[in-house]
């Protein structure tokens, strides 16, 4: 079986799909059985960057409209819902991955019914869905006609960069903290955490890009619980501070809205950390009996779930566990479970 992995989306290298594509194909490759071959659609100047063994096709534009000349592929795997690919032959099945339908929390109506018209086009179009979460898979079933197409869950895997030596972080705090990472849009909810330092003396650290107007909000908040000396917001860090907050913080806390997957959860589990997620969308499929909840955003009820999580977990210490839990989330897995996907949908 020859399949053919499209990784048009790496055209742009600082989106979830840039990472995505490079972890999966990687992990693809090197799955591989003699039995099968694996080749890649890729942007121009990308012609190698699975290795120079690989047989690559290019994308352009054109593709649109005229299918891609492609030497007898069975498979054809998009990495999203918008890819442009156009079908070359009635013989080859095309599989879409769709990460998750967010757009149903984040955008108005009409944008809403825009963005379900080009999800359903792309799955007229192809002859099976992989989809990272159950969660997922549920808004897909439900907001969507799949035509009694199969639907897969396979769960993104997670490769943590470790730079051990490192310790200049962006950032340095004096005393123990607690950290979050994420895009600093409403979705991901980090307003709700200021009320986590009191009755403490924790700092709070969260990093990603932001968008003023809701940093300005977490700001506010922070102020209303007179805690705004000990919240910083860095903004976008490399990985190496990522690595740094991550291995040295008290406790991660993600009280995300709207999550496919959610990668910086399984990410602080891998240095044993406590995990404090909320119980919205996939997040209590990705941390299990492993992470602790909130189950409203309510400030006293936030703060009874932080103090019983941070005392059950000092009193049980299950650092060992809660990594073995988050090593089950590997790309060899993840990979493993799509040539499996690949097989079954080639014999149809």
């Amino acid at each position: 079986m020859k399949a053919l992995f499209d990784c048009e989306r790496m055209k742009h290298p600082y989106i979830g799909l840039f990472e995505y594509c490079s972890q999966l194909g990687h992990a693809l490759k090197v799955t591989v059985d003699a039995d099968n071959e694996i080749s890649f659609y890729v942007p121009p100047k990308h012609e190698n960057y699975f290795g120079n063994n690989s047989r690559y096709y290019i994308y352009s534009p054109v593709h649109r409209f005229f299918p891609l000349k492609t030497k007898k592929v069975d498979i054809w795997h998009s990495s999203n819902a918008q890819s442009a690919f156009v079908k070359s032959s009635r013989k080859m099945k095309r599989i879409v991955t769709i990460h998750d339908l967010n757009f149903l929390y984040e955008k108005t109506p009409r944008k809403i019914n825009k963005y379900l018209k080009a999800f359903q086009n792309s799955i007229d179009r192809a002859d099976a869905v992989i989809t990272i979460s159950e969660y997922s898979k549920t808004d897909i079933l439900n907001h969507l006609n799949m035509e009694r197409k199969p639907v897969f869950v396979i769960y993104n895997g997670c490769n943590v960069l470790e730079f051990p030596d490192y310790d200049t972080p962006l950032y340095r705090p004096m005393v123990p903290f607690l950290f979050s990472i994420g895009t600093v849009l409403p979705k991901k909810n980090f307003h709700v955490l200021p009320c986590l330092l009191k009755n403490n003396d924790f700092e709070l650290i969260i990093s990603g890009k932001g968008n003023d107007n809701y940093i300005q909000k977490i700001v506010e908040e922070a102020k209303k619980h007179n805690v705004e000396g000990r919240i910083k917001l860095t903004g976008p860090v490399k990985n190496e501070d990522k690595y740094w907050y991550l291995k040295n913080c008290s406790a991660f806390l993600f009280p995300s809205l709207a999550e496919g997957f959610g990668i910086p959860p399984v990410e602080a589990m891998h240095f044993g950390k406590p995990v404090f997620l909320s119980t919205k969308t996939s997040l209590p499929e990705i941390g299990g009996q492993h992470a602790y909840y909130f189950n409203d955003f309510d400030p006293e009820n936030m703060r009874k779930v932080f103090e019983a999580g941070m005392n059950h977990y000092a009193q049980t210490n299950p650092a060992a566990s809660i990594i073995r839990h988050a090593n089950q989330f590997n790309w060899k897995n993840s990979a493993k479970a799509y040539w499996e996907v690949y097989k079954s949908i080639s014999q149809l």
